[in-house]
This record gives C-alpha cells, structure tokens and sequence, in this order.
C-alpha cells in the first residue's frame, strides 16, 4: 500500500511541486492544506503516514501545528520544509517533534531521502 502524505504550505505552487515528486516515487498525497489550522484538521480527518509542512503560513505556522498534531498523535511523522535563513525555527521545529526538514528550492532526491527516512 502506498504511503498517504499530507502536505502542508500556502502557496499552491509548493504543495504542487512537492506532490509531483511524491507521486512520481510511488506515494499517494491524501491530502493537502494551505495553514497550520487546516494541517490539524486534515490530519485528524485523514491520519496520513507522513505530514510535509511548511515552517511560516497564515493562521497558525508549522511549528505550533507540529505541536498540535504531535499532541494528537505522538507517532506522528513531520518533516518541516524551510527557506534559507531559517535554521532556528528548523531547529524549534525538530525540537517540536519533527523528523527532518528539507529546503526550498526543493530536490526531489533530498526529498524522497526524507520521506524514506521519515516512513520507509
């Protein structure tokens, strides 16, 4: 069965590029959500494999959802996506509960190593 994927960013370009490369890899994005508020939500509805998410967004950022899905589901498998210039909200985030971050400009090799690592 192929891993289901939530992923996570307000700008509808992002959360494309990255479903493209995952699907091309064999997963399956389940869902998708463009604030932390929504991330929440779509998590408890949907209980995907693997979150994808976006550190800064409208209404709630990453971090704070990180936090919340990990308070749902302590198993919870979150990987940040991050600019340049944000290790120290990568770091707050891993602290958080995250498994691993990957920067934009994404790669797709960079990211399937993260979800591999993330959920095999």
């Amino acid at each position: 069965m192929a891993k289901k994927v939530l992923i996570v960013d307000d700008a509808a370009f992002m959360r494309m590029m990255i479903k493209d490369i995952l699907t091309k890899n064999g997963y399956e994005v389940s869902a998708e959500a463009e604030n932390g508020l929504k991330a929440v939500e779509k998590y408890k509805e949907d209980k995907p494999d693997l979150v994808i998410m976006d550190i800064t967004m409208p209404e709630m950022d990453g971090i704070e959802s990180v936090k919340k899905i990990k308070n749902l589901d302590p198993n919870a498998n979150i990987i940040m996506c991050s600019a340049m210039g944000q290790q120290a909200m990568v770091i707050e985030a891993i602290q958080a509960g995250a498994k691993d971050f990957i920067v934009k400009p994404f790669q797709a090799d960079r990211v399937i190593e993260a979800v591999k690592k993330a959920v095999g």
